[in-house]
């Protein structure tokens, strides 16, 4: 008679307990979830959705200091002029070309040194992801110093050495693209070999061996065994590669900074700087954005198509 009955950690029953309650709340299974998933869901209001919509509703605005006033879609009726063209064309021409070097090279140095006789591995792993960590205004500005317009240039002296004249490489259509897409390959080369040894590195060596019993070359078991165990990762780097590849603008800017001679390095992005910042024109520029953006939305939406990454399984 007279004993309390109490919990275990000594308070009496029906004590209540508002501590417990808080911490009950941040670990329950129905508000932890949201608690991690918030910086995201914050970030991406903040940062992408909020920009976005903003960016739209410029896009039907003549912008000027101190003077915003509706248009319609006078912006858009603009933005299919000869420049656009040529930008657009200068960025499908370096889409094309990085897609196919930054997919099939990587590819092949990946192989190569995901091969058991292959010595030194570790460092060259080490050293081909290096250029990624390069800015590219000091890695643009080196190769401007190698691609000079001179005679004593690194490039034309390699040239001269060989019989063959020197080349002003800013100066041409196909040089310039030439530069471009040489820098851009350069930095990100190394990133690309690393995803495709990632995935080589998965792939079940018992299904080699089964490749090796039935007489299967080199070819037979590239085709049947390892393209279709990397194939997500040649989806996902042909992805990426397009989609920055329509975003390129410092590649350009590093060698002609903000105009080149006839828009032989413009691209759609530049355009966009050009008449945006420059041109203190916002509405356009930002009306090019959304064009753009389209693009890029339906170019990747036909290759994921073509690619059959909307499949649910491999038939």
């Amino acid at each position: 008679m007279g004993t309390t009955i109490s919990t275990e950690k000594g308070k009496p029953l029906g004590t209540p307990n508002r501590p417990r309650k808080r911490s009950s709340f941040l670990y329950s299974k129905k508000a932890a979830p949201y608690i991690f998933v918030s910086p995201f869901i914050l970030s991406f209001l903040f940062l992408f959705l909020y920009p976005f919509i903003s960016a739209i509703n410029m896009s039907f605005q003549r912008v000027l200091p101190g003077q915003v006033e509706y248009i319609g879609l006078r912006n858009y009726e603009r933005v299919l002029n000869p420049t656009f063209y040529t930008a657009l064309q200068n960025t499908t021409v370096y889409v094309i070309l990085t897609v196919i070097l930054l997919t099939v090279l990587p590819l092949i140095f990946a192989l190569f040194l995901n091969n058991r006789l292959m010595k030194m591995t570790n460092f060259f792993r080490a050293a081909i992801f290096i250029p990624a960590l390069t800015s590219v205004i000091v890695a643009g500005t080196i190769f401007r110093m190698i691609f000079g317009d001179s005679d004593m240039a690194i490039a034309n002296q390699f040239l001269s050495f060989f019989g063959f004249s020197p080349i002003e490489w800013r100066y041409g259509a196909a040089s310039g693209m030439f530069l471009m897409v040489v820098l851009a390959s350069w930095r990100w080369m190394g990133v690309n070999i690393l995803y495709f040894l990632a995935g080589l590195q998965n792939v079940n060596h018992d299904l080699y061996e089964a490749a090796d019993i039935d007489g299967a070359n080199v070819w037979q078991k590239f085709k049947h065994v390892t393209f279709p165990a990397i194939k997500p990762i040649v989806i996902f780097l042909t992805t990426i590669t397009t989609i920055n590849g329509f975003r390129m603008f410092e590649e350009s800017f590093v060698f002609w900074e903000t105009s080149s001679p006839g828009n032989i390095g413009l691209t759609v992005v530049g355009y966009i700087y050009q008449e945006g910042i420059q041109r203190n024109d916002m509405g356009f520029g930002a009306a090019v954005g959304i064009v753009l953006l389209l693009v890029i939305f339906v170019v990747s939406v036909i290759q994921l198509y073509l690619t059959g990454a909307f499949k649910k399984g491999d038939s």
